[in-house]
């Protein structure tokens, strides 16, 4: 793939991660957002303390919603675009729509599902302000730790794959995979700092509300970026198209 390929790529992938995060924005504002300010409330119902806001939280709430997640679909789909790049072709025989679908699905469960599975997210008024440290710290490995693995496994199944047939070869790189997580669940420290009055549906709400904003940025880049370098790579014949003529009869 020459520097001119992969220059175009790495731009169609910053512009569908832009457009996959104003989705994500959609759900976050309407999924998101109330919980949020649910949390917040409770948070100040029960804290004799009041801080005065640097920034407002309808400003938060908006703008400053929309500059991070866009922002962040911007630079996420254009390492993604990087990634798609190496994995063309390495990872089977699969058309550049349906890798970048798998690379997004594959990329969501690594980056974000496993470790939200061991550290879940948490709305404000939940998390002791010391510990943030240890509890970000913890999340990266578990993040790092995942996506690595993720990477082991994949080559494990290339490895398997000519003795074991492509089948059982990746039912066995998955398995792998899911042990090794297993472990790390096991011995990574377990941190639980929900105050024991906190709503449990509240908090069960937040926390699907962020899997679901990923869900939709991931998703929504996979289809947008795989029909983009679909186009740039394997673009259809000329003519065969839906309203191609027809020939008439003789």
């Amino acid at each position: 793939m020459n520097s001119a390929t992969v220059r175009n790529l790495l731009v169609r992938g910053m512009l569908a991660g832009l457009a996959a995060g104003v989705l994500a924005l959609v759900v976050a504002y309407l999924l998101g957002e109330p919980g949020v300010d649910k949390a917040i409330a409770f948070e100040d119902a029960h804290s004799h303390e009041h801080e005065m806001e640097v920034v407002s939280r309808s400003l938060q709430s908006t703008a400053g919603l929309a500059t991070g997640v866009l922002v962040y679909g911007v630079a996420f789909g254009g390492i993604a675009a990087l990634a798609f790049c190496f994995a063309l072709g390495r990872v089977g025989r699969f058309s550049p729509r349906a890798t970048a679908l798998l690379l997004s699905g594959c990329a969501l469960l690594a980056v974000y599902v496993v470790p939200f599975l061991k550290y879940p997210a948490n709305p404000p008024s939940v998390g002791d302000p010391d510990t943030i440290g240890k509890r970000t710290s913890l999340y990266f490995l578990m993040m790092v730790l995942s996506v690595l693995l993720a990477v082991a496994a994949t080559l494990l199944g290339k490895r398997l794959a000519p003795t074991l047939g492509t089948w059982w070869a990746t039912v066995a790189a998955v398995a792998a995979f899911a042990v090794v997580i297993g472990l790390a669940y096991a011995f990574l420290p377990v941190i639980n700092e929900v105050p024991k009055d906190f709503p449990a549906a509240l908090l069960w709400r937040f926390r699907l509300s962020a899997l679901a904003i990923q869900s939709v940025l991931w998703g929504g880049f996979g289809l947008l970026f795989g029909e983009l370098a679909q186009r740039l790579l394997a673009p259809a014949p000329a003519g065969s198209g839906p309203g191609r003529a027809v020939p008439a009869a003789r």
